[in-house]
This record gives C-alpha cells, structure tokens and sequence, in this order.
C-alpha cells in the first residue's frame, strides 16, 4: 500500500476546507482531498451571502442577540460573540481573494437582510455568492506553493493508533483513502487531520444539498470515537423550488428578506398567524408554518409572492433565482413562485472548538461537519459561511503554531480486503440509500413524535446490520462508502432526536411540545474503538 506523507491532511473543498489550506500551506506540506471535484460542495450552492456587521448602525451585540434568539438560547454565547467579532477581519480574506461583494453607488456594501436579522449585515456577490467565493477560493488554492489537492479522494476511514493497533497514546495519524477514479487504496500520514467534508442533507429524501451531501465527516470522527453534538437539530429551508424538474433548486432566503411574502395558492398571506415577524421569522419557524398549513389544507405547497417589488427589482437583485424559474416556466414578476421545506443544513456535527479541536487527538472538524455551539438550536441565516471562514482561520492559526511530526516508527498498516470480492448486486446498495432517506422523512422530519422516532431507529439498526455485512463482504465503491456514512448519521439524529425531551428551536416534537427552561446540548459518545482493532478490510471492524 503507498503511503502519502504530509504535515496537514484536509478533507473538504468548500470555504472552511479551502481557508484552512490557503492558510497552511505556507507552514507545512498540506493535502487537501475531496471526494469528487472541487467545486461539488454546499458552499458552491449557497446563495444569499455572509453575515458582517460593516454598517455604522449596526453593531455586534445585535448579530449576537438575533443568532441567540434564532438558536433558541442554545447557543454558546461565548463563541457567538468570538465569531462575530472575527468577521470584519476574515471577510478580507475573500476580498483579498478576488471576491466582489456588491456595493452601491457611493462604495459601500449593498447589505441584504435575512429572516431572523434586525438588521442589513448580509454582504452577497448577487444571488450566488457561494459560487463566486467558491470560485476565487479555488482559483487561489491552485496557485498556492506546498498545497497538493486531490480531486476523487474519498476516505474510508480515519487512521486510529488505538484502533490500529500501534505504540503510544491514542491519536489519529491520518487515514484511509479511496482513489475513485484510479480504484485504488492509499494511506495519507499525517500529524493533523482536518475534516471540513460539510453536511449531510442527502440522508433525506428531499433536500437542497448536493449529492456529496453525506455526512461522511460526521460520520468517520464518529467511528473514530469522536464525540458527536446536537445531531437532532436539523434545519429545513422554507423555500426550495417546488417543481417535478427543479431537484434541488433553493429560493434565497434574501427574497423574503427583500419583501417576499408567504401565501397560499389564492394569494392571502398566513406567516403572521404563526409569528408577529411573519415572513422575516427564523427559519425553523418559516418552515413548520408552511408544513402546517400544506397538512391542514392538503396543498401539496406554499407559494412565495414577491411580484410587488417590479420586474426591474427582481430582475438586477436576484438574477439567477429569476432566470432558474422562468426555465420551469415561473416568472417571478408576474407569478406565485411554488415552494415547500427541504432539509438544508446540519446545525449538529463533531464537537469541536472554534479552532476545530475534537475531542480525539490530531483530529479537527470546522464547518457545517462540526458542532462549536454557535448555531445552537437552529442557524441563523447565512451564518453557515461565516462559521466556516472564521473556524477556518483559527483552525490554522492553532495547527501552524504546532509543527507536530509523528514518530518515524508509527507506520499506517497496510489494507487488507481480507475474503472481500466485487460487488454483483448494486441494487442492494440503491434499495437501502432509498429506504434510509425515506423513512427519515416520514420520521424524522419537520415534526417528530416518540412513535416515529422509535420506528425508525429500529429500523435503521436493522439496515445498519444489513449494510455492515454488505460492506465487509465486498470490495468498497463510492457508493457503498456513502451508504454506510449516511446510515450512520442516520442513527445518530434519531438518537439525539430521542435523548431531546423538549421541543427546542428545529426539533419540534408532539410528545414534548413545550420548552425546558434551560436547554442543554445533547451528546453522543464515539464509537468505542477498541471493539474493533482488527485491519481487515478495514480499520473499523465493527462499527
């Protein structure tokens, strides 16, 4: 087996992964790997902007509150506050990059407002501004010396010393990986490990996320006895395109932030019955009052109602958005644009500091794949890319100040396939990814009871099973790697969902409909890594 040697091993090529890599490059020889191409990562899907206090009548104490309010006062105020304060300064980095956020005619930014603000603090390239930070952050990455990136490189497993077998205290020392498009399997050994692999919004049937979306992050620091935080608040987006061609496509958050309304298919607005802020309330809020109201009438949608605002508005504020809906045959200057809740964004993940230290050693985790306590019960909007780009930059300012090296002696074993042959029956692989995402939505969704969530943790434990025996019994692909990531998330919002006895922020519950008095994060412990050490087909032998 070849063995790649690095200082810094970064897994993820959206903002957070990206950052970090720019800014370690210099320090060190830094491996940046991702899955398929650069590009395929929810920051390159993120359209309304990042959230910066820049105007004069705003201030920081605000941006705190409303991400305090919007978290359901789960939030942990002391890194709200640290990760506020940081923009500013971190913004620069994306400037510096080449990012053009829009200005108006006297050179200030163009600041949008979101649901959950009090205020304009949202700077945005258009409507696209994930694509547009996502491009620049790329174009750099490139460009930088003592940065190799690697596109088609999904990891298997994380390199545990205890798990593996090997002398010393317990630490990751790097990983597994799969090249997909050469179909081999290589070790990288590396003293620090980043894993910036974003959310996992596939595990439901429908959601805005990309295909990458599956939780593989969560999913490895989990097996590698990580401890996992708050997996049960998931949040759904109000407004994804409803339309049989649309996949996936988001309405901007940024729309109702502009005037947009929420109406029913005769055009009388509702929002207001369910929060005095009516359209511009939180999203977890936004997002129940439309699953109400489609259950209570048997709509099979809610409509966004922004026609007021002028063609010419929508046309130079939101060009993309308008253009991707007059190809399903919507245009949003004379028609009700369709809409319903799909899941969005992971406000759980990998507990993890604000410089991403995870609770296993040489292990980080930044971005939407961890759980640093700013989001608490429910993300404010467009907090995610300023979460990403200052965790990010704290996260190498940490690991640049510590050249560790490991010891010549601590070799990564060879993988060993052990009986495993090649996969004959690829559709046990699609009739379970199916199963997993199906049942999460009927279960698992918007509102959730006991009942549900004991259904579909029993059922979930069974395919696990069914996919564990899959997995060892056959030569590992991309997708059977995702499969058994995803089953793993899987498990683990159901039991967050089920440890949660309130209903708090994005986990809405019939059992527990009201609020404790004081809310507390839920965690999960690792996997417990010594039920597996054996490195036969792999390093996690009986997660």
């Amino acid at each position: 087996m070849r063995t790649v040697d690095c200082d810094y091993f970064i897994v993820g090529s959206g903002m957070a992964g990206l950052v970090a890599a720019l800014h370690l490059a210099p320090h060190g020889r830094t491996v940046l790997a991702t899955k398929r191409r650069l590009e395929d990562c929810n920051t390159n899907f993120a359209q309304g902007g990042i959230c910066c206090v820049t105007d004069p009548s705003d201030t920081f104490e605000a941006h705190v509150r409303d991400t305090m309010a919007a978290g359901a006062n789960l939030c942990d105020r002391a890194v709200v506050e640290r990760i506020v304060r940081a923009a500013p300064e971190a913004i620069k980095d994306l400037v510096d990059a080449g990012v053009e956020f829009a200005r108006r005619s006297d050179g200030s930014y163009d600041l949008g407002r979101e649901g959950g603000h009090s205020a304009r603090r949202i700077l945005h390239a258009g409507d696209i501004t994930g694509e547009k930070c996502e491009a620049a952050l790329i174009r750099a990455a490139k460009a930088a010396p003592g940065l190799s990136i690697r596109e088609n490189a999904m990891v298997i497993d994380l390199a545990i010393t205890r798990r593996l077998g090997l002398p010393g205290p317990n630490r990751c020392a790097g990983a597994y990986v799969l090249d997909t498009a050469a179909d081999e399997i290589y070790a990288v050994r590396a003293a620090h490990t980043v894993l910036a692999t974003g959310g996992c919004g596939k595990v439901y049937l429908y959601t805005c996320n990309p295909d990458t979306a599956t939780g593989d992050g969560i999913a490895l620091a989990w097996r590698a006895g990580a401890k996992i935080e708050n997996m049960e608040f998931i949040q759904f987006h109000p407004t994804c395109l409803y339309h049989p061609k649309a996949k996936r496509f988001l309405i901007s958050e940024a729309v109702r932030g502009e005037g947009a309304e929420i109406v029913d298919a005769s055009g009388r607005a509702f929002m207001k019955r369910y929060d005095p802020r009516g359209p511009l309330a939180p999203r977890d809020v936004v997002a129940r009052a439309i699953d109400a109201e489609m259950k209570r009438t048997g709509a099979p949608c809610a409509f966004l109602d922004i026609r007021a605002k002028g063609r010419e508005f929508i046309e130079n504020r939101f060009p993309n958005i308008y253009k991707a809906c007059l190809s399903f045959g919507i245009d949003m200057a004379t028609d009700l644009v369709p809409v319903v809740p799909a899941a969005h964004y992971c406000c759980g993940g990998v507990k993890a500091a604000i410089d991403g230290t995870t609770t296993v050693p040489g292990l980080y985790a930044i971005g939407e794949t961890a759980c640093t306590g700013l989001h608490g019960a429910n993300r404010l909007a467009s907090n995610s890319l300023l979460e990403a780009l200052v965790c990010a930059r704290e996260c190498a300012a940490k690991l640049a100040g510590r050249p560790d090296t490991l010891p010549a002696s601590l070799k990564i074993p060879a993988w060993r396939i052990g009986r495993a042959v090649a996969p004959d029956e690829a559709v046990l692989v699609a009739h379970n990814w199916d199963e997993i995402r199906r049942l999460m939505w009927d279960y698992v969704s918007i509102v959730r009871s006991n009942k549900r969530l004991a259904r579909a943790y029993r059922r979930i434990r069974t395919l696990r099973r069914e996919i564990r025996e899959y997995y060892f019994d056959y030569l590992v692909t991309p997708d059977t790697l995702e499969l058994r990531n995803l089953a793993a998330v899987a498990e683990l919002i159901v039991r967050s969902a089920l440890k949660r006895r309130e209903s708090r922020g994005l986990h809405y519950t019939l059992d527990w409909p009201g609020c404790a008095a004081k809310g507390r994060p839920t965690v999960l412990p690792g996997f417990d890594i010594s039920k597996g050490a054996a490195p036969v087909h792999s390093p996690a032998a009986a997660d």
